[in-house]
């Protein structure tokens, strides 16, 4: 398996921005306000994985009084890191495009102002889960010197 890189992640997000950019300029007068704190729940699995990043990784270092990691625990954490980060990519783009169609229509519609807070905590969420799941991930790395060892 290999690791993340930030060019899937960007691809990602870009495609789902401009699907919910096009979404917004079809449809959005039909649309009713976004809940505010919407991207919260992004920010709850952020901080699943960055609670779980620290404890994985004085396990997998092997610090003293510390359990070692069964094999499997690790790549269920890493396959958690790749879907949450792939899900952060994706959510932060399609945010921002919705922050993109809202600002400059803020004044048309009464929903605007709403959906632009929205927008906001939605993109700082998911660049929050984004931030965990890599760092979920890299504590997932096998030290270079028990590499050697094996």
């Amino acid at each position: 398996m290999r690791f993340t890189k930030a060019r899937d992640l960007l691809a990602a997000g870009l495609v789902a921005g401009l699907l919910a950019h096009l979404l917004l300029r079809l449809a959005y007068s039909s649309f009713a306000a976004l809940p505010k704190l919407a991207g919260l729940t992004l920010l709850v699995i952020a901080v699943v994985d960055l609670v779980l990043g620290f404890s994985l990784r004085a396990r997998i270092l092997r610090k003293p009084g510390a359990k070692p990691v069964e094999p499997l625990t690790a790549a269920r954490a890493v396959a958690l890191a790749k879907a949450s980060s792939l899900l952060g990519a994706i959510m932060l783009g399609g945010w921002a495009g919705v922050l993109i169609y809202v600002l400059p229509v803020r004044d048309q519609f009464d929903a605007a102002a709403n959906d632009m807070v929205s927008a906001i905590v939605g993109i700082v969420c998911a660049a929050a889960l984004i931030a965990s799941a890599l760092w979920l991930e890299h504590c997932c790395k096998t030290p270079r010197s028990t590499r050697l060892e094996s």
